[in-house]
């Protein structure tokens, strides 16, 4: 314990150009006499660590006692303390071992780039969690994220519909996608690569049994790619619409983005007045109603016959609201 503070104490001196007791005493957590004591310590074990005297004075290293990175330009060092969400690492149970290696970098670090962890903080912050939503840590999510690093399979417990399964996992990697956790991982000896929420895990139990990572899994591509499957299924039904200009520049806005790239690809030529007709997948035709509503005049259902009825119905209604508030 007392060696960890130790080494934590001459990074926090190499990271700044001299610190207070006081302030050594409140990142270490220990008393300002501990603080006296363990620089003692250093400074008899051949760490030349300098008490300057006085109202002003503190602890600091002298003689250049520091390791450099010094191939390191400030854009680099920069982009260095971007590399994780805190909020994320908090929840995974990393931020310990994130605020030590930020702070091994800051030591290490030439002088004239010691700014670079609070210029990129005061530029750039990752809020991962949607809007509306209130943020929670999944309870087995420490334990997922540490068999994860640590390559060790996991029995797991995972509610489906009305029931609950029980899996022995392999958790290749974790994913945060607006504020939900997912883990992607290998049902032991079936092969296949499952993507799993987190809070939706009723146990979860690290094992002592290590696994061989496939190497060419591949975790961005292969989130790429069920994401992709999982947006596409949820459009199970189409519509024809026609299109004015405005029309076809608000429906990616408007609609699912995949169904209206797929929609858009080949909207074919325009008719006499600047319109398209296209084939767009969507969810249902009561989303599709909901949705396609919100563009107004700039759309005209075609097909089916059942939700051009249901639009033609509301374009009546609006009509004879305005007719009514012009009388």
């Amino acid at each position: 314990m007392r060696a960890a503070r130790l080494i934590k104490m001459v990074l926090l001196l190499q990271s700044r150009p001299a610190m207070t007791a006081a302030e050594l005493a409140r990142e270490l957590e220990v008393s300002e006499r501990t603080v006296t004591r363990d620089a003692q310590a250093l400074s008899e074990a051949g760490v030349p660590v300098y008490a300057d005297r006085g109202r002003a004075g503190g602890y600091r290293l002298v003689g250049g006692y520091r390791t450099r990175l010094t191939g390191l330009a400030r854009g680099e060092a920069e982009a260095l303390f971007l590399s994780g969400v805190p909020g994320a690492l908090r929840e995974m149970g990393l931020q310990d071992a994130a605020s030590a290696a930020r702070l091994k970098v800051s030591a290490a670090l030439l002088p004239s780039l010691r700014d670079a962890p609070d210029t990129a903080a005061q530029r750039f912050h990752l809020d991962a969690p949607a809007w509306f939503r209130e943020p929670g840590t999944p309870a087995w999510l420490p334990v997922i994220a540490e068999a994860v690093w640590d390559d060790r399979r996991v029995d797991a417990g995972y509610r489906r519909g009305d029931g609950t399964v029980e899996r022995r996992l392999e958790p290749y990697g974790l994913v945060l996608k607006a504020g939900v956790w997912y883990l992607c991982a290998r049902v032991a000896g079936a092969g296949a690569f499952r993507t799993y929420r987190i809070d939706r895990f009723t146990a979860v139990t690290g094992l002592d049994e290590r696994f061989d990572r496939d190497p060419g899994f591949d975790l961005p591509g292969f989130w790429a790619e069920q994401a992709e499957r999982f947006a596409r299924s949820l459009l199970r039904a189409e519509v024809v619409v026609r299109l004015s200009p405005e029309g076809v520049r608000r429906l990616p806005h408007t609609v699912d983005p995949l169904g209206a790239r797929e929609a858009l690809a080949d909207p074919g030529a325009p008719d006499a007045e600047g319109w398209v007709t296209v084939t767009l997948p969507v969810e249902s035709e009561e989303v599709a109603h909901g949705q396609l509503t919100a563009l107004g005049p700039e759309a005209e259902v075609l097909a089916p016959a059942t939700l051009r009825e249901r639009c033609a119905a509301d374009a009546a209604r609006l009509a004879a609201l305005y007719r009514r508030d012009g009388d």
